[in-house]
């Protein structure tokens, strides 16, 4: 299903960005609760409509439709702690947040001093209403000192009416935000008048749930990883009911000849979940 790309811009008004939010922390992350959020939405005031056909359907995934990305889905922390594990440099680097939902990795890169940090998710309500704000409250919550490692157990968390910001936080200036489908997306980067360096890192976690999905996923990573670039994909063995899961992609990757692929971690707890590294065979 082609949903076509958009770039979401960075409202000037940042107090409105988390107006009637409720924030949560998690991993030292700020983050909007998100059932709060699906409540203000479930009369169809989100324009897509994603909260009220997720909640009549009973389902966490809508092919086409809605994607998932109200939630935070576990391997997510699985990735942010192999960040750690694997002191994965970002400082400067060029990152995307592929299938970013919270958009909390984008966000740790962002702490990690990454150059640029772009995201992008399926549906458009879910960059509004979950990553835009999480993002803006992650960014004024430490201000200048984005990726200065300070310990921010200590931070507090962003005034709901803060003085009015002269300007952007500085780590806000290097986001952008994007929604639609993988292809879309891709194409509308590459054919931009804005200027587009590939990325360095592309980051992304359980959204090789759907085989169906293998071949837009493995190009758009083909198209906008840069020739030295690595993708982190985070992900479980298998996913009941609908078929995916990292062997079966790895195995469609193999097959596809362009990547090389290692298994990195492996975590045992509950269902089997993986870290995958990617990189051009050619590199």
């Amino acid at each position: 299903c082609c949903k076509a790309a958009k770039e979401h811009d960075i409202p000037e008004d940042l107090d409105k960005v988390l107006e009637n939010k409720v924030m949560e922390t998690v991993s030292d992350l700020y983050y909007i609760n998100m059932s709060v959020v699906e409540m203000m939405c479930l009369d169809g005031t989100d324009g897509e409509g994603i909260v009220s056909k997720s909640v009549a359907s009973h389902s966490d995934l809508i092919p086409g439709v809605y994607e998932g990305g109200l939630k935070i889905w576990e391997c997510t922390f699985d990735l942010i702690d192999y960040f750690s594990e694997a002191e994965i440099q970002f400082t400067n680097k060029t990152v995307l947040d592929l299938g970013c939902g919270a958009g909390l990795l984008g966000i740790v890169a962002l702490r990690g001093k990454a150059g640029k940090v772009h995201f992008q998710d399926y549906n458009g309500t879910v960059i509004d209403e979950i990553t835009l704000p999480n993002a803006v409250a992650n960014c004024r919550s430490e201000g200048n000192r984005m990726g200065s490692g300070d310990d921010r157990k200590a931070s507090k968390p962003p005034s709901k009416r803060p003085k009015k910001a002269e300007r952007l936080p500085d780590a806000l200036t290097k986001c952008r935000f994007f929604s639609g489908e993988w292809s879309e997306v891709s194409q509308l980067l590459l054919s931009s008048s804005k200027p587009f360096s590939k990325y360095d890192i592309i980051l992304t976690s359980e959204t090789i749930y759907n085989p169906d999905y293998y071949g837009a996923l493995h190009d758009t990573l083909a198209r906008l990883l840069d020739k030295n670039g690595r993708v982190y994909l985070a992900s479980k063995a298998h996913y009941f009911g609908v078929g995916g899961g990292i062997h079966l992609f790895e195995k469609f990757t193999v097959e596809r000849n362009v990547f090389r692929t290692s298994i990195v971690k492996i975590i045992d707890k509950g269902l089997q979940r993986c870290i995958m590294e990617m990189a051009f065979k050619d590199s």
